[in-house]
């Protein structure tokens, strides 16, 4: 079964007569895990290339290129295959860019917030140029969610209003080293503007319902645990992993929280996704 006929038959599932109970959970929970493993096809070969890659590299060339060359192997294969659209990857490929700038400021000398400390040819002011693909495979997991779930947001705010509020989230990552973090009034601002919104889904044959906001907070804390994963196999180090690996501070959980939901506003005005959003007048 090709992926382009397993995404028909997950859109367009037969439902057995008489389903119910406990049977219609299990049948749901088993739609809902496949659809996920699905939305998550790039982060998890990318993610999958990252545990086997060695840390020496392969035939001479460094990890970090050839996690590079991986990466865009994965996405144009996407592409031509028709998994992702034209204009998809173009917001995916927004994503590597907000990704990388927010990389590059983060590793410099000045802030050093984590580095990344291995030789790589494909390294530009000290970052390299895969890393963006990590802020893209989140993009790339909304949208493929969004299709396969075929969600649809109610009592989305006004966008003005989301993409003032996604670029100041935006903006703390950067000026909080300079006049203080304020993450948690972003964050308080955030839950008043998206607190009637509720995402619907579709994990089998039936509708159900979520709140957007803990939508956020469940698909950071995954992130978080994956940005835990990468830091043990030492793709990347933050300064108290120098001398030996620590679990992640459970702070970051926020930031990514934050993050998803500066990439939900960008991935909300793709065109044929807009349409299924509900604002109200």
């Amino acid at each position: 079964m090709t992926l382009l006929a397993l995404d028909n038959w997950l859109l367009k599932p037969r439902s057995p007569a008489g389903l119910s109970g406990f049977r219609r959970f299990l049948v749901e929970f088993v739609c809902f895990g496949l659809k996920e493993a699905r939305a998550c096809l790039f982060a998890g070969l990318f993610f999958t290339a990252v545990f086997l890659v060695p840390r020496a590299g392969l035939f001479g060339v460094p990890r970090y290129d050839l996690l590079l060359a991986i990466a865009l192997a994965i996405q144009l294969w996407m592409v031509l295959t028709g998994l992702e659209t034209i204009d998809e990857l173009k917001a995916i490929c927004l994503f590597h860019v907000i990704g990388f700038a927010l990389e590059v400021f983060k590793t410099s000398g000045n802030i050093g917030s984590w580095s990344y400390p291995d030789f790589a040819y494909t390294k530009l002011f000290g970052v390299p140029l895969f890393s963006g693909f990590m802020y893209a495979a989140v993009g790339s997991y909304i949208i493929q969610a969004w299709r396969l779930f075929d969600l649809r947001v109610r009592h989305h705010p006004p966008y003005w209003m989301a993409g003032v509020m996604a670029l100041l989230v935006y903006a703390n990552f950067f000026t909080h080293h300079f006049i203080g973090d304020y993450r948690w009034y972003l964050a308080a601002g955030l839950c008043g503007l998206y607190a009637r919104s509720e995402v619907v889904f579709r994990p089998f044959d039936q509708d159900r319902r979520m709140p957007l906001l803990l939508s956020f907070v469940l698909i950071g804390f995954f992130i978080w645990l994956a940005e835990n994963i990468s830091t043990f196999f030492s793709l990347w180090h933050y300064p108290n992993q120098m001398g030996a690996w620590s679990i992640v501070h459970v702070g970051k959980w926020s930031s990514w929280s934050l993050l998803v939901v500066m990439t939900f506003t960008i991935v909300a005005n793709l065109k044929h996704i807009k349409a299924r959003i509900h604002v109200p007048d």
